[in-house]
């Protein structure tokens, strides 16, 4: 079938005159003139040699940008003045394709950051059910708003990778790619026809990430794995609450989010190690490990002392006061553990006897005693609102802070001014508000494009970018093999 691409959304650009390049473009790396080793013709050519023109690529459509743009440019080399990407604004991952397969949190929210980050990340979901997150409320029309919010940024494609002419597409799709981010259960893949080597073997270049709950070896490798579930086995659960009360998890999926964030950085780190080499690689995350190396203190005491640390509250494992602490009206935020903040804090609530006192004569030594010095505090700040001790300890210059729930954090005026929420349009719900990226890029900034996709919404545009004709694709359709929204 004849190789087809679309023209992508997203503006594309050249900038200043072209210019020849001496240098040989046939595969793997790039080499001065004369040196007869092949490049690779995939990369842009700005990227691999460091032209002073800027050549963007996205699906294979490069654009002119006109003279205004040049006289830009030649401004932006002045000494002084800001760099090119300023004025371009060209997210760092753009050009980048992602295959994304998942459920749920873990491999969707490694896939959002890439997304975030300007790849191109195609959704793969089953044409009948799609993402089990497609079904948590609120739903609107049979639309879910979380899963919308948690996939913004992806384009969807739905086929059905149980039957051979899907399992064919996908492959296809995997040449094309660079990188394939899943969290399924280990072997799912292999059972489907589609081992992760096999795809590696057919594109050198393609970084396959595998996010599960235990990683694919060891004696736990086959269980299935909840956030909940790591919560409890990786002690996280075992350091939440109060001592000696019931279990409690932390209120987030931290065990699902953290294990995203590795993968999202393990990917970061192979694309710039294929950059090098041209090679991709497997990548192992597990969300047993990623839950455990958030234990960074309590490794630290049981390595260095044999103390198994048990729940605390809100309260620090090493250094005090470092809590909630009440008021007469309710509960505020305190941390004065450096000499400076400790002195402050005392003379701010009249409490000049406990500076002297050898008992509280540091952070480690506080902490031992911690149980009496929260009881001095509490006698004074007892008697007076939360509002009136953050506005004195502010005033000193100690740390603290109030106890906000959701429906403050999500009209605070801080996060208000920064522009930290977001709406974007979905084609059933409308407009949705979510959250922002905390990333801040000056030069490359996030984009913020689409709210999550439709099942299938970009079924018939991702094949048609792979050669598939509207007949290929509508045959596809009738035989229930992929979906279209």
């Amino acid at each position: 079938m004849a190789r087809a691409r679309e023209r992508s959304e997203d503006p594309v650009a050249r900038v200043g005159p072209r210019r020849r390049c001496h240098l040989h473009h046939r595969r793997q790396r790039c080499r001065p003139e004369g040196d007869r080793r092949r490049c690779d013709p995939r990369r842009p050519r700005n990227v691999v040699h460091g032209h002073g023109g800027v050549l963007a690529r996205r699906r294979g459509v490069v654009r002119r940008i006109g003279g205004s743009a040049r006289r830009r440019l030649a401004a932006e080399r002045r000494p002084g003045a800001r760099p090119l990407g300023h004025v371009l604004g060209a997210p760092p991952l753009l050009g980048i394709r992602v295959l994304e397969i998942g459920n749920y949190m873990a491999g969707p929210f490694c896939g959002m950051q890439l997304a975030d980050l300007g790849a191109d990340v195609v959704k793969v979901e089953h044409p009948r059910a799609g993402d089990f997150a497609r079904l948590l409320e609120p739903l609107a029309s049979g639309e879910s708003g979380n899963f919308a919010r948690l996939n913004r940024n992806k384009r969807g494609l739905a086929i059905d990778l149980k039957r051979e002419e899907g399992r064919a597409v996908f492959r296809r799709l995997a040449k094309e790619a660079d990188v394939i981010v899943e969290n399924l259960r280990p072997g799912t893949m292999e059972d489907l026809g589609l081992e992760p080597r096999s795809l590696l073997d057919s594109n050198p270049r393609l970084i396959y990430v595998a996010v599960t709950g235990w990683g694919l070896d060891g004696p736990y490798a086959a269980r299935p794995a909840l956030d909940i579930i790591v919560q409890g086995q990786s002690g996280l659960m075992s350091i939440t609450g109060e001592e000696g009360g019931a279990p409690v998890k932390v209120g987030v999926s931290i065990a699902d989010l953290t294990a995203a964030l590795y993968a999202t950085i393990a990917t970061l780190a192979t694309l710039r190690a294929r950059d090098r080499d041209g090679r991709g690689q497997f990548v192992d995350i597990s969300m047993f490990e990623s839950a455990v190396s958030l234990a960074v203190w309590e490794a630290g005491m049981y390595f260095g002392s044999g103390e198994v640390p048990r729940a605390a509250g809100s309260a620090h494992k090493l250094v005090a006061p470092y809590q909630a602490v009440a008021a007469s009206d309710r509960h505020f935020i305190v941390g004065a553990t450096t000499p400076p903040n400790w002195t402050a804090f005392c003379r701010v609530l009249g409490l000049g006897a406990l500076e002297s006192d050898s008992r509280y004569g540091d952070a480690n030594a506080r902490r031992h005693h911690r149980a009496e010095l929260v009881a001095a505090i509490e006698q004074v700040t007892r008697t007076r609102p939360a509002a009136h001790w953050l506005a004195l300890l502010r005033d000193a210059g100690v740390p603290c802070g109030e106890i906000a729930d959701y429906g403050n954090v999500f009209e605070d005026p801080h996060l208000l001014a920064r522009k930290f929420f977001i709406d974007l349009e979905h084609p059933v719900l409308g407009a949705l508000r979510g959250l922002g990226s905390p990333l801040r890029l000056e030069r490359t900034p996030v984009r913020h494009r689409r709210a999550g996709p439709l099942l299938g919404e970009h079924s018939a545009e991702v094949l048609r970018e792979i050669g598939c004709s509207d007949d290929d694709i509508d045959r596809l359709a009738s035989e229930g093999i992929i979906a279209r929204a």
